[in-house]
């Protein structure tokens, strides 16, 4: 590897500023509201919820408008939810569970919690009854803050089984007042505001320090239970230093080049219970003293983008894809295709001509510029995460003027590992190590022939540091297999390193698809040349112990029926009809030989079959950070897998 260190990287390892420090995320988020007490801290939409603190304690909005809390405010929110929980009988490594999708009171709970000295676990809203008892259950929570009343419906459903104390309704509700365990956040609220006091607060802050447990968050689970893994608040206190280092408004940065810091304002629409959002979008904004706006869902976000006007956002690559489709739909097509083009030329150009400029100006004043302004018109960078972005794609986001700094990490490394600097973005790469973040590759887990194919080292990626979770909650086992002899822990990934230190994602080594050839294919970069296809929705490669690559595509129906429309042919209404239609497979086709041309012929898609259920959380096919759940859609298409190689049954 190359021995030469980037000037910006020695400045990123030197940076040292306010919000960098050494202390738990409770004092890390005091010292900010102090320093940033009449900025906005967040903004909440009005119309959506029945928030039992309002009007009282934050003034309502305005239906479909945003209003604004002021860091001054969120503190004292803060103080008065942990004085509450406290009341309860919340105590140092009490464990309460939050229950709710991303909102306000989300953030406000959880600062609470950390606050009153708890440890804050998190149950995703899409899990089922039996799932959010053994979220609960597992890490055995004293008490559990609910969205509504119908999530409240689920927490008594299997409370028979759970040993809760007490429960908190962020909504106002229906039946409200018919158990004394059960009250609204407005209720905890006033419960705390009585019994505030400062030196207590004080001393709750003071009972906690940084090796001290701040957080479970769970696995998936998609391979079995979910793991709960342990995370302190030194792990999380430190990842946020590292990105700061990185991301934030350092002296050696130019003035046109992003910064992240207390002037930006971002949309959060990810779920806070996954890590990379809750660091992301949650602790590392508050730490900073940047504005938090929260969508109203994660549908509604090309509306709510609009009105908040982000400067940026963290999320993932299924999200930019949409976007994508969307400039797609809407755009002529003869005129996207050439904007898309330029786009791409521009970005990868390392210096481009009068030429291409006046192109690229061109396509921005017909294409880019109207992006922008459907972004809010404000945004200087997207941040992505929690999966693998097509390098087209990024550059294209790039040549738009729209850049993604893409990077990884997992929840045991809370989360981020990499992320690519804004000094030296590289598309279809994950930047290098943060800076106080180790990293090494074991190459024994891959074959010599792809280890000969790689520009870089390639192996299984293992990180050390001090965001590195101590292991699993009760799973002493797990968190055995989960690091080395000599402490390292097993990433699961396949990743390359460049020699100048970049990292490049191939796949889970799990993932990995073993022809029965005993070829080695990485099914997520053949994926990701697919998303730029404007007929195929959703791509799943499958092959393992068979003779080729296939895969499971769905369609993009709005494309197909345009395209049927245009060539005369009428489609049936059913979606499964559509897919056995054999022009409509054709027209398919066309996109996956177009795609093939462009991979090595061992991983070409030799087959394939349309299915027309869309993959996503909701049918269980995706997890909620938007990860397709490959056993679970295997399971379900069945059938057609088993068609592609004639193996009957």
């Amino acid at each position: 590897m190359s021995t030469r260190t980037p000037a910006w990287l020695e400045a990123e390892a030197a940076y040292d500023d306010e919000v960098v420090g050494e202390n738990t995320l409770s004092r890390m988020f005091e010292a900010s509201a102090s320093r940033h007490a009449g900025r906005d801290a967040q903004w909440y939409k009005g119309g959506i919820y029945d928030r039992s603190l309002s009007p009282d304690v934050v003034s309502a909005a305005p239906p479909g408008k945003y209003a604004a809390l002021t860091y001054a405010e969120l503190q004292d929110v803060v103080h008065n939810l942990a004085a509450g929980f406290r009341d309860l009988g919340v105590a140092a490594g009490t464990r309460v569970g939050i229950y709710a999708d991303t909102r306000m009171e989300w953030a406000q709970a959880d600062l609470g919690l950390l606050a009153a000295g708890a440890v804050v676990t998190t149950v995703y809203t899409e899990s089922s009854p039996d799932r959010a008892r053994f979220l609960l259950e597992d890490p055995d929570a004293a008490g559990v803050v609910v969205e509504n009343e119908s999530l409240l419906e689920t927490v008594l459903e299997v409370e028979d089984d759970l040993d809760l104390e007490f429960v908190v309704v962020m909504d106002d509700y229906e039946g409200h007042g018919h158990r004394d365990d059960v009250l609204t956040l407005g209720e905890l609220y006033e419960r705390g505001r009585a019994a505030f006091d400062v030196e207590a607060y004080e001393t709750w802050l003071a009972e906690r320090d940084l090796e001290d447990l701040a957080s479970l968050v769970y696995t998936s689970g998609t391979t079995g239970k979910p793991k709960g893994v342990r995370l302190t608040h030194r792990n999380v206190r430190t990842n946020v230093n590292g990105i700061r280092k990185r991301v934030g408004p350092r002296p050696d940065k130019p003035p046109v080049m992003p910064v992240f810091d207390e002037t930006d304002r971002t949309l959060s629409f990810l779920p806070l219970a996954h890590v990379f959002e809750r660091v992301a979008g949650h602790f590392l904004m508050f730490a900073a003293g940047s504005t938090v706006a929260y969508a109203e869902s994660p549908d509604t976000v090309a509306e709510d983008i609009k009105v908040v006007q982000p400067t940026g956002a963290s999320s993932v690559p299924r999200v930019y894809e949409r976007i994508y489709d969307d400039m797609r739909s809407e755009a002529p097509e003869a005129v996207f295709s050439r904007a898309v083009a330029v786009a791409r030329e521009y970005a990868t150009a390392d210096s481009p001509g009068a030429v291409l400029r006046l192109r690229h100006a061109l396509y921005d004043r017909l294409v880019f510029s109207t992006v922008r302004e459907q972004m809010g018109g404000n945004v200087e960078a997207f941040i992505s995460g929690g999966g693998s972005l097509s390098r087209r794609l990024s550059q294209l986001f790039d040549g738009m003027g729209l850049p993604i700094y893409e990077g990884y990490g997992l929840t045991e490394t809370s989360p981020v590992v990499s992320v690519n600097p804004p000094e030296d973005s590289r598309p279809g790469t994950l930047g290098p190590p943060l800076v106080n973040v180790d990293v090494t590759l074991d190459g024994t887990v891959v074959d010599d022939e792809r280890q000969a194919a790689a520009d870089g080292e390639l192996g299984e990626l293992l990180v050390d540091g001090p965001n590195v979770s101590p292991g699993y909650w009760n799973r002493p086992g797990a968190t055995e297999e989960a690091f080395t002899d000599d402490g390292w822990f097993r990433s699961g990934d396949i990743i390359e390193r460049t020699d100048d230190g970049y990292l490049v994602y191939h796949d889970r080594l799990k993932q990995l698809i073993v022809l029965d050839t005993g070829k080695n294919i990485a099914p997520q970069p053949i994926e990701d040349e697919f998303a730029l296809s404007e007929r195929i929705h959703q791509a799943m490669v499958v092959g393992d112990d068979r003779k080729f690559i296939a895969a499971l595509f769905v369609p993009d129906f709005e494309a197909v029926r345009a395209w049927a429309r245009a060539e005369g042919i009428d489609l049936p209404d059913d979606r499964a009809a559509v897919c056995r239609d054999s022009s409509v497979v054709e027209f398919i086709r066309a996109d996956v030989e177009a795609v093939n041309e462009t991979l090595p012929k061992s991983e070409q898609v030799t087959e394939f079959r349309l299915v027309p259920e869309e993959w996503t959380p909701d049918n269980d096919l995706m997890t909620p950070s938007m990860k397709i759940k490959r056993r679970k859609v295997e399971e379900r298409f069945a059938a057609e897998i088993r068609d592609i190689y004639g193996e009957g049954g």
